[in-house]
């Protein structure tokens, strides 16, 4: 199987393939997923959804030269294997591998970066008013999915299209709806016939020919024309789609290779915007993933007999203790309510939404609809809480500002996946959202160290319910320090774990821990550390950072966050603001964006594990010693 892109020429060699051959393919296809996925990890049902579909592109289309744009990227792994990775494959999200994501500077083949939902029709359009202007005919295709249709960009996108009119190709890939086969039917009747240049022919002559009859003949094309659209109204689902100005074709069953071929040439004859609708099954072709495609969307490694996952948690992830407390002070505070785009498990809120289903607001892919509508609930009375991603959340920024913190309104912003993130790399490392919240003014910011600091943190932000929050954690399980009853604790104060004379080191969220570490570490060197738990990162606790600073003489601040704009800067701001000239040193991501590997990997090689902390407390120890030698 390995040696398979040895044996032809990928994906050219695919045009010549009759159509059970390419069948054979996607059996080999699903079987090098599977085996893959269950090593690395990965989005495994998805893409096990559109083998067919990423089969049938390639051997109708002419990739490089003919654009495909996948969005999100959940389903591009076909797409890869076609395109010379195949050899490569094995090495899918791992460090220095292939990516998990479509992505330019890996192949000719990807020729737009994808990552985040709801793009692929934008760029796809934009390619192609870029090719009209240059003179070009090459094909341009989006394949969105049915998901990601729901964000509001996709549905920009699509009116512009059909207002623009220029040759572009959506696919739609439906994984989600069940529709009956006779309308099915009488929809793909429909749409062959739209597609058929005969149709439109006649179409004019007959409105050429009615409108020569004195009197009555505009009347008569007039009636036809209402006819025509009642009935497709009555027939046809795509109709909001030609409302928008596109050619509606399907639905068409995405796991026929020769449907969906014969579909795309009769599409590619067309002139303007064209909708393809398909149908296709979650996770086919591997039990378990078609059983529980949700589990399977984003999942790690896992045994392939069984579809367990490999390793053994020791204790609850930030994410699930954060789902736990919500539904425990949801019970005691009805006002409480929840929000999330489209990511109920992934934030941790199953349950809540189980429990309090009339309380809990899932908008779909709509981040910039999920904050307004919080604004608001919360104008009305309400403390809603919204969960989203740190690195999806960058989408809403307008309304967190606008709808949000200028109003002051008690919104919480429960920020999962801050920081490192792994193996999703570039597109969903969270490690910007300390720069872009803390420079928002009313906006209060926060970062646990621990799980059970993160159970005391929300319960201290939904109790204090002034004005806007933000509570950051990352993608990772807790430290395992156990679960005690969730508290107050005292607004905008920091934590001293470490007493110390010779170096401060104040450090943000888990970090602390890890400053902790490398503080022991450094007492063996002879260096006496003081560490400070931040734990509010926006307002300061001016107070405890001054004394310490003071005592000390010099400042290292970690986060896992850009030092552009972060936790570190907030501190030289104090320092500069109180007129306090000490020497200060920032540990924490550099102006770039992190690749994808491993967390602890990663985290080690930016040099905020305990090891990387203790050397750069040590270096900044040595260069105080050579300034006083000097």
């Amino acid at each position: 199987m390995v040696g398979l892109s040895g044996q032809m020429k990928l994906p050219e060699d695919l045009q010549t393939l009759q159509i059970t051959e390419l069948e054979e393919l996607a059996a080999k296809i699903r079987r090098y997923m599977i085996q893959t996925v269950a090593n690395n990890g990965g989005h495994l049902a998805p893409n096990l959804g559109v083998v067919e579909l990423a089969l049938a592109l390639h051997s109708t289309f002419q990739s490089p030269r003919d654009r495909i744009i996948w969005d999100v990227g959940h389903q591009s792994y076909p797409h890869k294997l076609l395109t010379g990775r195949w050899e490569r494959f094995h090495t899918l999200r791992r460090y220095r591998g292939l990516s998990g994501f479509p992505k330019p500077a890996e192949s000719v083949h990807d020729p737009f970066g994808t990552g985040h939902s709801s793009t692929s029709i934008s760029a796809a359009l934009g390619l192609a008013l870029a090719r009209d202007h240059c003179g070009d005919t090459y094909k341009v295709i989006a394949v969105i999915g049915d998901g990601a249709l729901t964000g509001g960009m996709a549905l920009e996108a699509l009116n512009h299209a059909g207002h623009l009119q220029t040759d572009l190709m959506v696919v739609l890939n439906d994984n989600e709806m069940s529709i009956g086969s006779n309308v099915g039917a009488m929809s793909a009747y429909l749409g062959r016939i739209r597609s058929d240049p005969k149709y439109f022919r006649l179409k004019t002559e007959f409105e050429q020919k009615a409108n020569r009859i004195p009197l009555v003949g505009k009347k008569i094309v007039d009636s036809a024309e209402r006819l025509k659209g009642g009935l497709k109204y009555l027939v046809v689902p795509g109709m909001i789609f030609e409302e928008l100005g596109l050619t509606y074709f399907g639905p068409i069953d995405g796991h026929n290779i020769a449907a969906l071929k014969g579909t795309f040439r009769q599409a590619s004859r067309m002139k303007g915007p064209v909708l393809i609708h398909i149908l296709t099954e979650k996770g086919k072709g591997y039990s378990f993933a078609e059983a529980s495609p949700e589990r399977f969307h984003g999942i790690g490694p896992f045994d392939l007999e069984n579809g367990l996952p490999r390793s053994k948690k020791t204790g609850p992830t930030y994410t699930e203790v954060f789902g736990q407390t919500m539904v425990r002070l949801a019970a005691e505070n009805p006002k409480i309510v929840a929000l999330t785009a489209a990511m109920t498990g992934g934030t941790g809120l199953s349950r809540f939404a189980e429990a309090y289903p009339q309380r809990f607001f899932d908008v779909g892919i709509a981040e910039q609809h999920a904050v307004g509508l919080a604004a608001a609930l919360a104008a009305g009375g309400l403390q809603p809480v919204v969960a989203i991603y740190s690195t999806f959340l960058q989408r809403a920024y307008d309304q967190i500002v606008h709808d949000v913190c200028l109003q002051k309104l008690p919104v919480l912003f429960a920020v999962d996946r801050a920081g490192i993130v792994g193996e999703d790399g570039e597109t969903h490392q969270g490690i910007l959202d300390l720069s872009y919240l803390r420079s928002i003014p009313q906006m209060t910011l926060m970062a646990p160290r621990h799980e059970d600091e993160l159970q005391h943190l929300l319960y201290t932000a939904l109790h204090h319910a002034s004005g806007p929050a933000a509570l950051r954690y990352p993608r990772d399980k807790g430290e395992g320090v156990g679960l005690s009853e969730p508290r107050l604790l005292p607004w905008g104060k920091g934590e001293l774990l470490r007493e110390g004379g010779d170096l401060l080191i104040a450090a943000a969220g888990p970090c602390a821990n890890a400053a902790l570490e490398a503080a022991e570490k450094l007492s063996g060197e002879g260096v006496d550390a003081a560490v400070i738990n931040a734990r509010f990162i926006k307002p300061l606790d001016e107070e405890l950072l001054l004394e310490w600073a003071r005592r000390c003489g010099r400042v290292l601040t970690v986060e896992e966050n850009s030092i552009t704009g972060g936790f570190g800067s907030a501190v030289l701001e104090l320092l500069a603001r109180k007129n306090l000239a000490l020497p200060v040193k920032l540990l924490g991501i550099k102006d770039r964006f992190v690749e994808q590997g491993p967390r602890a990997l990663m985290l080690s090689l930016c040099g905020l594990d305990p090891e990387g902390i203790f050397q750069a407390a040590l270096s900044f120890i040595a260069a105080k010693m050579t300034e006083g030698a000097s």
